[in-house]
């Protein structure tokens, strides 16, 4: 692996908007963005698809232990919880996704408080015209890889609002850093993580999660499916020890993959041993991905990137751009 087979394979030059992503999320969390405060809400709805949708997830994580109820919503249909005392965040990085622009139009209709989030197109034209809170963050190549330019601007909007801590958003972009330096593809040997499990990756994977890291095994098992161009799979661990383990009986290609937190409840360690040694006794070959230490916020960030990245070197092992993502486009152009 060197810097020209990853520009033969990467046309669009995809590796290059990962490299800067500390950087990214750094600019877009010290821009000029205002804070805003919504009043009293005991109901908040994240709404995207994609690469959209993951910023849902990952927020949902971060305010698992908060009183606020959160809706992730990937698809055309509100909750029918929703109130004026909702507060609906939609996210299109296009601007034009069918199902979140439906999201956004049910939501002004209900009369919920709402806030848009997209680099323009029919989001943007929809908020001016009903005189909607909308930021505008333009695109970073494309959804998935604008994911941190995204998160860390809406972070610095909703932080104050959402009471995360502004400490716990620093240090994971410090975090990204470090992580930056061990990845990046200026590190392109063996000691470069990402990279070695990219290599590793044959088959296909199945992603072990325990709760809080659920945002992080969607992720991968999507950039997986759009860079790589693989199928993928991800499971909750612990559900997985009631009916998919016994999928192991049988010999296939199928590669286990263990997202372990560094502060996993304590059953949920339990449960990683005596998987771990399931694995071992049946010869079944595994790879361990734990989170560094922190807030809840920067172990998921950083794992995103490490595996993120790791997408990216398989696709380019394999051989394959890991940009265009023409089934998505295909059904995209059906579906107007």
């Amino acid at each position: 692996m060197d810097i020209s087979t990853i520009e033969k394979y990467d046309s669009q030059k995809m590796y290059k908007v990962y490299d800067k992503w500390p950087e990214i999320a750094r600019e877009s969390f010290e821009s000029n963005q205002k804070s805003i405060d919504f009043g009293n809400i005991d109901h908040i709805v994240f709404a995207g698809m994609g690469g959209s949708g993951a910023i849902g997830d990952t927020f949902s994580s971060i305010l698992s232990k908060t009183k606020i109820h959160v809706n992730v919503v990937k698809g055309y249909l509100l909750p029918t919880t929703v109130d004026p005392n909702t507060l609906v965040i939609t996210v299109s990085v296009s601007g034009n996704t069918a199902e979140t622009l439906a999201i956004l139009d049910s939501a002004f209709k209900k009369k919920s408080k709402i806030i848009a989030f997209s680099s323009g197109g029919k989001m943007l034209e929809y908020c001016t015209k009903n005189k909607i809170e909308h930021i505008l963050v333009p695109q970073c190549h494309s959804p998935r890889a604008s994911f941190t330019s995204y998160l860390y601007t809406m972070l610095k909007v909703l932080y104050s609002f959402l009471h995360i801590k502004q400490e716990d958003i620093l240090e994971s972009i410090t975090e990204l850093e470090k992580l930056c330096g061990k990845i990046n593809s200026s590190n392109l040997n063996e000691n470069n993580p990402s990279l070695d499990l990219a290599e590793w990756i044959t088959g296909i994977p199945m992603i072990y999660y325990p709760f809080g890291l659920q945002s992080v095994a969607i992720r991968f098992k999507n950039t997986l499916q759009e860079n790589a161009k693989i199928h993928a799979i991800a499971e909750d661990v612990v559900e997985a020890c009631h009916n998919g383990i016994v999928s192991w009986e049988k010999k296939s290609n199928v590669k286990p993959i263990l997202l372990q937190g560094a502060d996993d409840y304590i059953k949920t360690k339990e449960r990683w041993n005596v998987l771990e040694k399931y694995f071992k006794d049946n010869k079944i070959d595994f790879r361990k991905v734990s989170s560094n230490k922190g807030s809840i916020l920067s172990k998921i960030i950083n794992l995103i990137y490490l595996l993120d990245y790791t997408t990216i070197y398989l696709a380019i092992l394999s051989k394959t751009d890991p940009s265009p993502v023409s089934s998505i486009d295909y059904i995209k152009q059906r579906m107007q």
